[in-house]
């Protein structure tokens, strides 16, 4: 249980980071992050423990995991061809307002060259990441059984990496999506290629090959809606004729 000079540390930490998000325009508004936080992190608790965001950007969800009491946070993000500094100036922004965070380190790498950690994580992050870990792979996961072997050792490593009864969290398009059905782009999310996605169903098979168990499934409603919104298209029927965007939680299982 947190003392009230430890919870009074975590608020005035979020409130500062809310500032801070908002006033560099790194979300659409600092009360619709806090919606979507709760969506994706749910009853997660971060209070002493080590976090690895994969393909974390800006570094927007290490902060906040720190800014909760997170003990470390590793982000990567390796450097892509044709967005160079786009994430580096984000984090910087993020760093910078945030100086009194010093326990979160950005590393400009992806999974395959990050050495496996010890001592392990106990919260494991893919943020709109896991189709990138080998996208030309992830794109013939449903057909080739090469390409779900090089995701199967993908999924064994981060297992490695994470202690046992930690957390997997994952959140990404499904591309069961009725635009994409019609071969149009969806004016709701038009830059989305859903041939280079995956449904949750085809990663919870692969991950529990790797380790992992007790999915929880949840589908994204928009963070303007709110609770009612959550309500109402919250839902994977509703998902299909919007963003088909989920989250993913699974377990590290115990020996």
């Amino acid at each position: 249980m947190q003392s009230g000079l430890e919870r009074n540390t975590v608020l005035d930490l979020l409130a500062k980071y809310f500032k801070v998000v908002q006033r560099e325009r790194l979300y659409s508004s600092a009360n619709n992050l806090k919606f979507y936080l709760q969506y994706l992190f749910g009853d997660i608790s971060f209070r002493s423990r080590r976090m690895l965001d994969i393909g974390g950007g800006s570094g927007i969800f290490s902060y906040y995991a720190a800014c909760m009491g997170a003990s470390e946070v590793i982000c990567l993000e390796p450097e892509m061809e044709g967005f160079p500094l786009l994430a580096d100036q984000k984090h910087e922004r993020l760093r910078s307002g945030l100086q009194e965070i010093p326990n979160v380190t950005r590393l400009s790498t992806d999974i395959q060259h990050f050495e496996e950690y010890d001592p392990r994580f106990d919260i494991i992050l893919l943020h709109n990441s896991i189709n990138h870990l080998e996208e030309e792979s992830c794109i013939r996961l449903h057909e080739d059984q090469k390409a779900r072997e090089t995701y199967h050792a993908l999924f064994l490593k981060i297992g490695r990496m994470c202690n046992d009864g930690g957390k997997l969290v994952i959140a990404d398009c499904s591309s069961s999506n009725f635009f994409h059905l019609l071969r149009i782009r969806n004016p709701l999310a038009w830059h989305i290629r859903w041939h280079k996605h995956q449904p949750p169903e085809l990663w919870i098979q692969l991950l529990r090959q790797a380790g992992f168990s007790n999915p929880s499934l949840q589908w994204r409603s928009f963070d303007q809606l709110r609770t009612p919104g959550r309500l109402l298209t919250g839902n994977r029927l509703a998902a299909y004729f919007l963003q088909s965007h989920f989250r993913l939680i699974m377990d590290k299982n115990e020996p």
